[in-house]
């Protein structure tokens, strides 16, 4: 198997420097904690992040422009 080459931290273009902060409910935050220890999810931040990001981009696939409407 090929070694993996990683790239150092200083050459990556893709870092997170953008903060977000959004607040639960508690009723979310049950509901939020109840799926990450039923699914016993590793890293919520990842997580939650995947999970925005998912929501966002079906939403733009659907409202995409077509040619004939």
């Amino acid at each position: 198997m090929a070694k993996k080459t990683t790239i150092p931290v200083s050459k990556r273009n893709n870092l997170r420097t953008h903060r977000q902060i959004f607040t639960l409910n508690d009723e979310e935050t049950k509901a939020l904690n109840r799926y990450i220890s039923k699914y016993k999810v590793q890293n919520k931040s990842k997580f939650i992040r995947e999970t925005i990001m998912l929501a966002i981009i079906k939403k733009m696939e659907e409202d995409h422009p077509t040619l004939f409407d």
